[in-house]
């Protein structure tokens, strides 16, 4: 009897030993996280421009006007070959043809004529040709003129040059708000680039224009610089 009794006060002891499960560690609480977004900008002189001019013509019939305005575009046109550009940098823009009515008081509108119009955008490669170009268009027959907007001809490198910038104004940012909250560092969980925006710089908009002296002085051009701009988004995890 004395070893039975034993062995069920042995049992009896092992039983929640049994049951018993290790205490689970604490996790460490999840790093604190920055979402920020920076700018960077590439400045640099343009090398290409792209100018929008046309041909106004007004007749009594919608014929009349038409074929009086090919005429004279076909002239434009011929100047711009002249002036170097080539088929490829010349480009219809617009063309319309439309009635053109008088409005007497008390009395219903009265048709005057009709004017077509044809419109066209020329791409400038050769910034030193741009105000020449305009000069002998105007001196062919050109009588309209639009916005003239300055441009790359290859903005990849500019647009690199922005993202490195963008990147650095980010990372910047992200140590800044680290040692403002108490932190020793960030690490960079996340990168995603919001877009690209060129600012090219028009320079006119459209008005009528009258054709030249032939001893007037050539027309002036000043291209300025161009913004280039990048965004970037990073997500960081500040390091204590």
């Amino acid at each position: 009897m004395k070893t039975a009794s034993a062995a069920v006060l042995a049992l009896t002891l092992a039983l929640p030993l049994l049951g018993a499960r290790p205490a689970r560690a604490a996790e460490p609480p999840a790093p604190a996280t920055l979402t920020l977004s920076a700018e960077g900008v590439s400045r640099l002189a343009p090398d290409m421009a792209s100018l929008s001019l046309g041909v106004v013509t007004e007749a009594p019939t919608a014929g009349e006007a038409l074929r009086v305005n090919a005429e004279r575009m076909t002239k434009v046109m011929a100047a711009l070959k002249r002036a170097g550009l080539a088929d490829r940098d010349i480009q219809t823009s617009g063309l319309s043809v439309s009635p053109m009515y008088d409005y007497p008081n008390g009395q219903p509108p009265a048709l005057r004529g009709y004017q077509a119009s044809n419109q066209v955008t020329a791409s400038v490669r050769d910034l030193a040709r741009l105000g020449p170009v305009l000069d002998a268009t105007v001196n062919a027959g050109a009588n309209t003129a639009g916005q003239v907007g300055f441009g790359l001809s290859n903005p990849l490198a500019a647009e690199n040059a922005a993202r490195e910038a963008a990147v650095k104004a980010l990372n910047a940012k992200a140590e800044l708000y680290a040692r403002a909250t108490g932190h020793t560092g960030v690490r960079l969980t996340a990168l995603s680039e919001g877009g690209f925006a060129p600012q090219p710089r028009p320079m006119m908009k459209a008005y009528a224009i009258a054709a030249p002296m032939a001893d007037a002085a050539p027309t002036p051009v000043a291209p300025g610089e161009l913004n280039v701009s990048i965004t970037v988004s990073g997500v960081f995890e500040m390091v204590k």
